[in-house]
């Protein structure tokens, strides 16, 4: 079965029953009714100021929704956060220049625990395993401040793996990363679905570096909550409406889509 294809016997990520969210009073978006299937790779795409952060927000249970139900990995929101990992946008800016890459990792995984203790060793392998995952080893030890920003990214998605959630968030994972280092974390978000069995919900601007890996797309337009596989979401009127610009889809020579405004 291949990642897009829902297996009815595993309850969805994500279900959204006729959501909609108010804040300050104005309606943000409605009409949200949809599943997102475990074990897939999808986008959260829509203009500035469509409710993308909204969105998450009301997934890690921080935002109550105005109607509707939304249950994460079977539960209400706020009652899966320890089968979440969460990797912001300003990672390196919450995390501290300071602080090794190891000791990042370590806080991912016993951040929670009361008062002052030594990690076991048992923990300290699973930080070490999973730096290596996130292919990071060769930096381990060193500090944030000394690391590029592709390399940050990576301790930013191992901090976020290492207790092993059920659902990984990632909010612009690719903002301010080069080609290079897009391309490298794009395949190492594919390697984690595969090997760690990971639902991943991905917010991001630009689709094409993504297209790749991805099995689906929540999308925001004209107020409302939609879902879709993205054989469906790339389409250039479909694109063209939610950017408010003309679209195009392009098939290159490989086989392979590319979006491009024209």
């Amino acid at each position: 079965m291949s990642h897009s294809e829902a297996d009815p016997d595993v309850t969805p990520a994500l279900s959204f029953d006729d959501v909609s969210v108010v804040r300050g009073g104005r309606l943000i978006w409605s009409e949200g009714t949809f599943d997102v299937p475990a074990g897939g790779i999808t986008a959260v795409i829509g203009s500035n100021g469509s409710g993308k952060t909204t969105l998450l927000k009301v997934v890690l249970g921080l935002t109550r929704v105005a109607s509707g139900e939304v249950r994460v990995l079977g539960r209400a929101p706020g009652q899966a956060t320890d089968l979440i990992g969460y990797v912001p946008q300003n990672y390196a800016a919450a995390a501290g220049h300071a602080i090794r890459a190891t000791d990042a990792v370590m806080l991912g995984l016993i951040g929670n625990r009361w008062g002052f203790a030594w990690p076991r060793p048992e923990e300290r392998h699973r930080v070490m395993e999973t730096l290596a995952a996130v292919g990071a080893s060769d930096f381990a030890r060193r500090r944030l401040s000394e690391l590029s920003g592709g390399q940050r990214q990576r301790v930013a998605i191992a901090e976020a793996l290492v207790s092993r959630p059920r659902l990984l968030i990632l909010d612009e994972p690719l903002t301010a990363l080069d080609l290079r280092h897009q391309r490298e974390i794009v395949t190492l978000l594919g390697r984690i679905r595969d090997e760690f069995g990971v639902t991943i919900l991905v917010v991001a601007h630009d689709l094409n570096p993504l297209l790749g890996v991805l099995d689906s797309a929540i999308y925001l337009l004209d107020g409302h909550a939609h879902f879709a596989l993205m054989n469906e979401v790339v389409d250039g009127e479909l694109l063209s409406h939610l950017y408010g610009t003309s679209i195009q889809v392009v098939h290159t020579p490989q086989g392979d889509l590319y979006m491009r405004s024209v």
